[in-house]
């Protein structure tokens, strides 16, 4: 039985989650199907409405990949960045993805509002500040969006995703590392691309070609503005920016993508990229974590000591939920 959202999402306990999509029909959300139609347009529809969602929700995306009938995203809830917005910017970023109503409508326009009109508008931003945090409203707006225009294109009805997203929580640096790996090297795994840097409709090729643009790559000002930053190795944990160098990532990335190749199974070169020392894992719990991320855990991610840490952000009496998942955060992560 599925678990209730509110079990699986705690931004008290981290802001960091990995969030999929599945296509529940037959024929594919992208790619070809058995008949040789052609859906790959698709794949852009999701890359462009998941960018442009971005920077109208309090929401970062860390890393995302686009496969013929799923997608996966890593997303950053910002609240300190819905924090600091006003109500009239909290406005203007709801109407930009629904009407609003009569009220938020004549305080865009500079009406005369009564004290109580006033009031409403007040709470009606509130709400919707609440909601712009919110990864499930993040995905539904898109999911419902994507499904719209499919059903459009394929003239019928019905579901086009399963019931509900899958989402994991990520407690540290360690697991957000591999999940970003294990996200952007998807195309990688099912044989659509070679290289990372070649691998359609994913982060790791939209940061690799603006690194290579860039003088100084790791700058935070000469980044993919529509994705959340790597802000370096600094001290303090969790900071706002991925606690990375951007050219470390690529490079751990690259030398995963080539661990995992057919004709290179179950080979380890000595050549370890710096991230994998600095996060201190083992290169082969690396590659299985790479591989089998959603398999491998369960809702919550991270060491064995965080995730105990951490459990009674989602459960209000721990000692009545088992810790899913923890033998694999033992092995792999701690």
């Amino acid at each position: 039985m599925p678990k209730p959202r509110k079990e699986l999402v705690s931004l008290e306990a981290t802001p960091y989650y990995h969030c999929v999509s599945r296509c529940v029909r037959r024929a594919f959300l992208c790619g070809f199907d058995q008949e040789g139609r052609s859906f790959e347009h698709r794949r852009g529809w999701i890359e462009s409405l998941l960018l442009e969602q971005a920077q109208v929700f309090a929401i970062d995306i860390a890393a995302y990949a686009v496969m013929s009938n799923h997608f996966h995203v890593v997303l950053h809830v910002a609240q300190d960045q819905a924090a600091s917005w006003s109500v009239r910017e909290v406005i203007e970023r709801w109407h930009r993805l629904y009407k609003g109503n009569a009220f938020t409508q004549r305080y865009l326009l500079g009406d005369a509002l009564s004290q109580v009109e006033e009031q409403l508008v007040e709470k009606y931003a509130n709400e919707w500040r609440e909601r712009l945090t919110s990864i499930s409203w993040f995905m539904r707006r898109l999911n419902e969006k994507i499904a719209r225009m499919a059903n459009e294109e394929d003239e019928c009805t019905g579901h086009f995703w399963e019931g509900r997203f899958k989402s994991q929580a990520l407690f540290d640096e360690k697991a957000l590392a591999a999940c970003m790996a294990y996200v952007d090297l998807n195309p990688i795994r099912a044989g659509m691309a070679k290289t990372p840097e070649t691998s359609d409709y994913t982060s790791i090729k939209k940061r690799s070609r603006k690194a290579k643009q860039a003088n100084s790559p790791n700058h935070l000002f000469q980044q993919v503005p529509e994705l959340f930053n790597f802000a370096d190795n600094p001290r303090k944990k969790m900071p706002e920016g991925i606690p990375m160098k951007l050219t470390d990532y690529i490079d751990l990335v690259d030398w995963t993508g080539r661990q995992i190749r057919d004709d290179k199974r179950g080979h380890i070169n000595q050549s370890l990229p710096p991230a994998l020392l600095r996060l201190g894992i083992d290169p082969q719990h690396w590659l299985v974590m790479t591989q089998q991320f959603e398999s491998q855990f369960k809702g919550l991610v991270g060491s064995a000591q965080q995730l105990k840490a951490k459990l009674s952000c989602f459960f209000r009496d721990s000692k009545q939920h088992r810790t899913a998942g923890i033998g694999a955060c033992q092995q792999l992560l701690t």
